[in-house]
């Protein structure tokens, strides 16, 4: 696989954010609006369970590149 085209996918329950590393653009915006859920130096990088949903929702919504989505789980 192309590592341009990893897509992950990280729930909490309530919504599951999607990131795709191709569309990436490393503008940090994640991290610095959210750091308690998006930590790039740990594996997994995001940390669904360090925040509230609406909080993850307005930091997804930031992302310049539409590298992360989220989407509402049933």
């Amino acid at each position: 696989m192309d590592p341009k085209d990893i897509k992950k996918e990280y729930t909490n329950g309530e919504i599951t954010v999607v990131w795709q590393s191709g569309k990436c653009t490393h503008s940090g915006n994640c991290v610095r609006n959210n750091p308690e859920v998006f930590q790039p130096k740990n594996n997994p990088w995001v940390k669904m369970e360090n925040s509230s949903t609406e909080k993850i929702i307005e930091t997804v919504n930031k992302c310049p590149s539409g590298a992360l989505t989220y989407y509402k789980n049933k």
